[in-house]
């Protein structure tokens, strides 16, 4: 049985021109190839000081290229969107969705930022789609599973590219949080969709940049940062919380555990970890 969401009354947005080069493409390419750009800081870090706003950085063959101190080079944070009737808790840890082996195979990759344009390790994303034929499974887990960022902020996940269904264009949901922040619940759309039009949730400022079965998309979340490499995760509140959770521990789905005097349960099998504790990620707990 097909389930669909029902359209909204909001006016359909256009889809965008691309712009330069930015500081967080610059920092983007560092964090896929391992080169050290020598973004932050000034002195001789930087080839030279264009005004209040713009340094320079030497790319690719000596030329410059103009960066932005912070993200404001059109990298405000992303936008969130409605999260649509079916979302389910306690989906799989994994990189490759179940059913991805029935459709037009596709590889969602990105990196997800600060306001600073630093990458933000162990973010938590969750990611829910449509099938082929533009139904979701409503019983299981297929076409969902959550992940967490490497140390650089990267993720990448194996799906397919979801179909269509009445109001909607093609689309894929996702819930995206840094530790100890709020979820940003959000989707990603296609470019040359003809339903993008006529969609009333489609904004092209979540519109994944395609290239074949390869698609990118990088977050950039209200999250405040020391401009710099990404940080560690955060250590756990003073008194270390009490109670029966622990780090390093695998939970499931339904598992109950104590921390500092609250009872919590589980809603999404995971690999815990410090920064994660029950109380800040509603994600993963429940509390009772």
């Amino acid at each position: 049985m097909s389930t669909h969401e029902d359209p909204a009354p909001d006016s359909p947005q256009a889809e965008p021109t691309q712009s330069g080069i930015t500081r967080k493409t610059l920092l983007r390419a560092a964090v896929v190839t391992g080169f050290a750009v020598p973004l932050l800081g000034t002195g001789a870090a930087m080839a030279e000081e264009r005004s209040p706003r713009f340094t320079t950085a030497a790319g690719p063959g000596g030329s410059p290229l103009a960066v932005t101190p912070e993200c404001h080079d059109g990298d405000a944070p992303t936008i969130a969107e409605i999260e649509g009737p079916y979302f389910e808790p306690g989906s799989p840890q994994t990189t490759v969705l179940q059913g991805s082996n029935s459709g037009t195979h596709l590889v969602l990759s990105g990196v997800v930022y600060g306001l600073s344009c630093a990458p933000i390790a162990n973010a938590l994303l969750d990611f829910w789609q449509a099938d082929s034929g533009g139904n979701y499974d409503n019983t299981g887990y297929k076409l969902r599973g959550h992940q967490y960022t490497d140390s650089q902020g990267r993720y990448t996940l194996t799906t397919i590219v979801p179909g269509l269904y009445p109001g909607r264009t093609k689309h894929i949901h996702v819930k995206v949080q840094a530790p100890n922040q709020p979820i940003l619940t959000t989707q990603l759309y296609f470019p040359g969709v003809s339903q993008n039009s006529g969609d009333a949730y489609y904004d092209s400022r979540l519109l994944v940049n395609l290239s074949g079965s390869n698609a990118t998309y990088d977050f950039v979340l209200n999250v405040q940062q020391n401009p710099g490499p990404p940080n560690p995760p955060p250590p756990p509140p003073p008194g270390g919380g009490g109670g029966t959770w622990v780090a390093g521990h695998t939970y499931k789905a339904g598992d109950v555990v104590t921390y500092n005097g609250s009872t919590y349960v589980c809603v999404q099998g995971h690999t815990s970890m410090t920064g994660w504790e029950p109380p800040n990620v509603p994600a993963l707990w429940r509390l009772q």
